[in-house]
């Protein structure tokens, strides 16, 4: 079984399995590097096959903030407008840990749309899936303490790698949730004296 069957299957038709394997570009990016970029036109359209991407949203003065992880078996929404619209992107793609994707040319995102009807329904629980996350990632920055903020940024990525060890250091998290590291610290430390965590070198055990 290919990778393609193996995030797909169950997902989209197998009719369009078999033109996905006759079209696609398989990738794979090791952790921290690009898949795609702020200000880059997106020439196709990624569908992830293992690993997981990270979603950033950059402003010139206020710096990076995450938006959602994608997962196997999901794609970024939000590239599909900048695919068939021909525009820019306005976010970024990084690898969160060594990460395959399956790269599908722009001309085959309408055609598929107009063929299968596991498409256009993977695509349309994808732009809800998104927005929902998206949603919960304002919130997160509007209403919750950034002691929160953390505590679920360590979580999700528990849940990402199925690893309560992270390797992460405190200036990672500050550049993802859009803070400072004295900040980072500080909250973490405060975690770690209610045993929630333990600190270790550039490394983190999450404990609940």
């Amino acid at each position: 079984m290919s990778l393609i069957d193996d995030a797909y299957i169950g997902i989209l038709e197998p009719a369009l399995i078999e033109e996905i394997k006759a079209v696609a570009t398989l990738r794979t990016f090791q952790s921290g590097e690009t898949i795609m970029d702020i200000g880059q036109y997106i020439r196709a359209m990624p569908l992830l096959l293992s690993g997981a991407i990270k979603i950033m949203r950059e402003d010139e003065k206020e710096g990076e903030l995450l938006l959602y992880y994608l997962e196997k078996g999901e794609t970024c929404t939000m590239s599909i407008a900048c695919c068939i619209g021909n525009k820019k992107s306005e976010i970024r793609a990084q690898a969160e840990m060594e990460t395959t994707v399956a790269m599908i040319p722009n001309q085959y995102l309408n055609e598929w749309l107009a063929k299968y009807g596991s498409w256009r329904s993977f695509i349309l629980n994808s732009y809800s899936s998104r927005m929902n996350e998206m949603l919960g990632a304002i919130d997160n920055l509007a209403f919750s303490k950034m002691e929160d903020r953390i505590l679920n940024y360590l979580k999700e990525k528990v849940r990402l790698t199925d690893d309560r060890i992270l390797t992460v250091t405190h200036q990672d998290i500050a550049l993802d949730l859009n803070t400072s590291r004295v900040v980072v610290s500080r909250i973490l430390k405060k975690l770690e004296n209610e045993d929630k965590i333990v600190l270790l070198r550039n490394e983190i055990r999450v404990l609940i």
